[in-house]
């Protein structure tokens, strides 16, 4: 392919001003997109407003949101290559210009933070400056030839046509300018959308296998199938959450020294992708629902619709949020028990709310802990504060000391012995079980809990031989008659 302009000079050496677009150029990501969804998430109701904006044009669109919605410019997704290029260039005379189809507000914030541009160019009330507008606006301004150009699409074509030196970012600019021109960030991330679902999450949806065990089914190929269903539905929706949940959570994500890496806040994946695969994943999960109960499908839109809502607001409310955490985890059991067809019992039910809200609490204190390491007043979007970590740790460890609690009083009932072979064994699960409590909060203490518990107990090899421990227990215990003198309470 030959390239759009056979330039006659370059940046470097007759210093043509250079002009930079900033939507997926200078940044990897489109503001206009993220507005609007910004704008839905703030007041969902009022959808109806971003259509009448849109149908009067881009001018007003792109004006309403400005007004509504001012940007922060901190934690935006830079190309630091193509920065690093505006540096040179200024530092060699030349005079760098940032040139974009987002209002000017935004425009203005942008640059102002950068501080490397001499000057901006922007939409406004009346102008959308965006491809023939925009190339009209350069070539008045700087003449023909006059000036450089650094886009990403399409829409650049006709901007790059009277250009003296077209540039551009990405595979896409390289179809459109040619191979000879220079390209800034080319690489490809095909797989940033896959890790925006967040497989490794999917871990914690194992839960649903909790009923299978605990009514020892796991010998049943039926019960085997049906509980893996369960499994891949519920990961799913979990997976359409963290999406919507990340998308919601840009600006917050952005500003985390470890969040602001997530494939939407860094900009590696589309966001536009990921807005299509919200609903597109919930309808798969629904399809799925049609081999199981009809009860599994009710129990799985209560935990996606629970999730939305936490999303939305229920984050930010203080103790709401963890136990709508510690819910969303006993549904996962409650869901595997719906799969099978089986009636769960009340004693695991009581076990699993003490256990999750304790693993709750460590989550919102892990968080607590690295903002006050951070500095921080208070964690991100959430809502506490530093110095309530203390509250938190107390409600949490207690709710882990009383999940003990239920668990031993559990192994003392009388009809248990006709569950279990040897009934005592069941004993020894509940120091094994203090054991991995303490260590848990210890180990949040001492800032070494980066991930959600139930994913960290997964991933650390002390924890999974204490599960491990703790299932060969309860395995001896069904499967071996010892004879042990306990009395029974």
């Amino acid at each position: 392919m030959t390239s759009l302009v056979a330039a006659p000079r370059t940046t470097q050496d007759a210093r043509l001003p250079l002009c930079v677009d900033l939507d997926n150029t200078l940044i990897r990501t489109d503001l206009l997109y993220e507005a609007v969804i910004a704008f839905l998430c703030l007041h969902p109701l009022s959808g109806w407003q971003l259509v009448a904006w849109a149908v009067q044009g881009p001018c007003r669109l792109k004006g309403e949101l400005a007004a509504c919605l001012p940007l922060a410019p901190q934690g935006l997704p830079y190309r630091r290559d193509l920065l690093a290029y505006i540096a040179e260039h200024r530092a060699a005379g030349g005079q760098a210009f940032l040139v974009t189809a987002s209002p000017r507000p935004w425009a203005d914030a942008v640059a102002h933070h950068l501080g490397v541009f001499d000057d901006t160019c922007a939409s406004t009330a009346a102008i959308n400056l965006k491809g023939n507008t925009k190339a009209e606006h350069l070539a008045e301004r700087f003449g023909p030839q006059g000036f450089a150009y650094v886009g990403d699409s399409r829409a650049d074509r006709p901007v790059w046509q009277l250009a003296g030196e077209a540039m551009g970012v990405g595979a896409n600019a390289r179809r459109h300018i040619g191979h000879d021109a220079r390209i800034f960030d080319s690489r490809r991330e095909p797989f940033a959308l896959l890790l925006a679902l967040r497989p490794h999450q999917w871990l914690k949806n194992l839960l649903v296998f909790v009923a299978l065990l605990a009514a020892h089914m796991i010998a049943r190929p039926d019960a085997l199938f049906a509980a893996a269903l369960a499994f891949v539905a519920f990961s799913l929706c979990a997976s359409s959450s963290y999406l919507l949940n990340d998308i919601v959570d840009l600006p917050v994500d952005r500003l985390h020294p470890r969040k602001s890496k997530r494939p939407f806040a860094s900009g590696r994946a589309p966001l536009l992708g990921g807005v299509v695969l919200v609903p597109t994943l919930v309808i798969l999960a629904a399809g799925i629902c049609l081999l199981l109960p009809p009860g599994f499908a009710v129990t799985l839109a209560a935990y996606y619709l629970t999730t939305i809502a936490y999303s939305f607001s229920l984050k930010r409310r203080a103790l709401v949020d963890v136990f709508t955490l510690a819910g969303l985890y006993t549904v996962r059991v409650i869901g595997g028990a719906v799969a099978l067809g089986v009636t769960i019992s009340m004693w695991l039910l009581a076990f699993s709310m003490f256990l999750f809200i304790c693993l709750a609490m460590l989550k919102r204190y892990a968080e607590l802990v690295d903002a006050a390491r951070r500095g921080l007043q208070a964690a991100g979007g959430r809502g506490y504060a530093v110095g309530d970590e203390v509250v938190i740790a107390a409600l949490g460890i207690a709710s882990g000391f009383c999940s003990v609690l239920v668990f031993s009083l559990y192994a003392a009932q009388p009809y248990v012995a006709r569950l279990y072979a040897t009934p005592a064994l069941l004993w020894l699960v509940c120091p094994m079980l203090l054991y991995w409590l303490a260590r848990m909060w210890l180990l949040a203490r001492r800032g070494h809990m980066h991930d959600d518990p139930i994913v960290f107990t997964i991933r650390d090899r002390i924890s999974c031989g204490v599960i491990a421990c703790c299932g060969l227990v309860v395995s001896l215990s069904a499967m071996v008659e010892l004879a042990i003198p306990i009395v029974g309470m």
